[in-house]
């Protein structure tokens, strides 16, 4: 009888402190802009920043001491192209490079006095452009138009010499070009930097808002003096006293994660062969490791200044360690080792092969386990939890 009474008391319990935590919820402006706000803030933000896929237009400019029709009509190629646009035209080198330095351009082509002279006479003359990689995205997309444009000029000249000759359209094809490319671009192929950072950028920062979130709404019990309180609605029950209190927060980041998820490939159109179950069950894996992650946190070190500090550590690394900007099979063995202990990279592995491409949850099981144990990880901390909020008091 008093099993069967208790077992029935819990569920009121959990009821009764998950509304006090939405009493504190409204109370406390903290909770509104990290939960809400500043989630929806950083969606919209890097979602229209990178709306356009590629950076187009960016300023270029040329050095052009040959200054005669073949040359001009590279610099009207150079401006054409979509990435690139020609914005100014400088005497010398000396003051192009000094432009770059100042952030004026990211590259200029040099063309030297008798370049077009050189190309009739096929005496193999020099082209030359210089680029910043201080900016590795627009160093990377203006190479590539400044390359093809030398190339281009080039073959300008030697199909119109060639066609002087007598030679075929055909024979002039192969000649300046023996080795044709086709090209294919798995998965992406509009490269476009929206679906390849905002997958993984948003997702990174809300995960960052989950930890803090935890581990600020268990500290906040001790500084503000009301972990006994909390406790003692709970009967002195750990679980249950967690399980209360995270529960709305669980149910408005799911909610937000979900809302951003509709976002990005309901309304934005990102490209998700996986299917609506996959995003629906990733969502649900990231915000239970998340809050999971944040409990453990919190329970290593049951200090709020502690334990947000050691969130913020493992939200910021967990971005170089996800393996979307650097490959992580590319790194030291250890670090390669070292990146399994963040759910970012997990979270992105998931999303890459289930969702991306298409793949089953089977290929990514061992991913799929790592949240897993993310979210039992407070099971290991919850007996320490429990005796700083019922002996521990705050230390400013």
């Amino acid at each position: 009888m008093w099993s069967v009474e208790c077992e029935g008391m819990i569920p009121k319990r959990i009821l009764k402190i998950a509304l006090r935590e939405c009493g504190n919820l409204r109370k406390n402006l903290v909770y509104l802009f990290c939960m809400v706000f500043f989630p929806i803030l950083v969606t919209v933000f890097f979602t229209t920043m990178m709306s356009d896929g590629l950076p187009t237009k960016m300023p270029v400019g040329v050095v052009d001491n040959d200054n005669t029709s073949t040359s001009r009509a590279i610099v009207r190629k150079l401006d054409s192209f979509q990435a690139s646009h020609v914005v100014e035209h400088y005497p010398n080198i000396n003051e192009a490079r000094k432009a770059i330095q100042r952030n004026k351009i990211y590259a200029f082509l040099y063309i030297p006095k008798g370049t077009t002279d050189g190309l009739l006479s096929a005496q193999q003359p020099k082209i030359s452009f210089y680029y910043s990689q201080a900016s590795l995205v627009a160093g990377a997309l203006l190479y590539r138009d400044l390359k093809t444009v030398s190339m281009l000029g080039s073959a300008a000249v030697g199909q119109s010499t060639m066609r002087a000759k007598g030679y075929t359209d055909g024979q002039i094809k192969t000649f300046l070009q023996p080795i044709v490319i086709d090209l294919h671009m798995i998965g992406n192929p509009w490269a476009s930097y929206n679906y390849y950072l905002s997958t993984m950028i948003i997702p990174g920062i809300l995960m960052l808002f989950m930890f803090l979130i935890t581990a600020y709404s268990l500290g906040a019990e001790i500084k503000f003096g009301t972990a006994k309180e909390w406790m003692a609605m709970a009967n002195n029950n750990i679980l249950v006293a967690l399980t209360g209190k995270l529960l709305p927060q669980f149910l408005i980041f799911l909610t937000i994660f979900y809302s951003f998820m509709y976002y990005l490939f309901g309304i934005l159109n990102f490209p998700h062969p996986g299917g609506i179950v996959m995003i629906l069950v990733l969502g649900l894996l990231t915000v239970l490791a998340s809050i999971g992650f944040g409990i453990f946190a919190f329970g290593l070190m049951p200090s709020l200044r502690m334990s947000l500090s050691v969130c913020s550590l493992w939200a910021v690394l967990g971005f170089s360690m996800s393996g979307a900007t650097f490959p992580i099979f590319a790194m030291h063995h250890s670090i390669e080792a070292l990146a399994q202990l963040f759910p970012l990279r997990h979270y992105y592995m998931i999303y890459q092969i289930c969702i991306f491409n298409g793949y089953t949850f089977v290929d990514a099981w061992f991913n799929i386990m790592a949240l897993l144990i993310f979210m039992a990880l407070p099971f290991f901390v919850v007996n320490k939890i429990r005796k700083a909020m019922l002996e521990y008091e705050y230390i400013p």
